[in-house]
């Protein structure tokens, strides 16, 4: 039903935890299955040096995350911004169609991220 890879981003997440400021932090809510994503992301200049992030949701929500903060490390804003469900998909090894949402969680939470900078600008 998973693949190898997202049971072991599910069983051995990476980057949990949170950052303190100056990092920007953001927490996404899905309000049809009440998963919640926090992500904190540091950059320097316009590149994210530092990433961790906090879920409470389901098995696909902790997996995506894990393999969301591992996609950020080193991405700039532009490459952030072009950030869509199909690249967390892939990077869990795929997700099954009931837990799309996880990965669209993640994108949300991305945005999230960068309207909040781009509004402190």
């Amino acid at each position: 039903m998973y693949s190898e890879v997202f049971l072991d981003h599910f069983k051995n997440p990476r980057n949990v935890g949170e950052l303190g400021p100056p990092a920007v932090t953001v927490d996404i809510e899905n309000p049809a299955c009440g998963d919640i994503l926090r992500l904190a992301a540091l950059f320097d200049g316009d590149r994210v040096v530092e990433v961790r992030y906090k879920v409470r949701g389901c098995t696909a929500s902790i997996a995506s995350g894990s393999a969301l903060t591992e996609w950020m490390q080193g991405k700039t804003r532009a490459e952030l911004a072009a950030l869509k469900p199909d690249v967390i998909d892939a990077a869990v090894g795929g997700l099954i169609p009931e837990s799309k949402h996880a990965a669209v969680l993640c994108v949300d939470a991305v945005k999230r991220l960068l309207s909040i900078i781009a509004a402190a600008r």
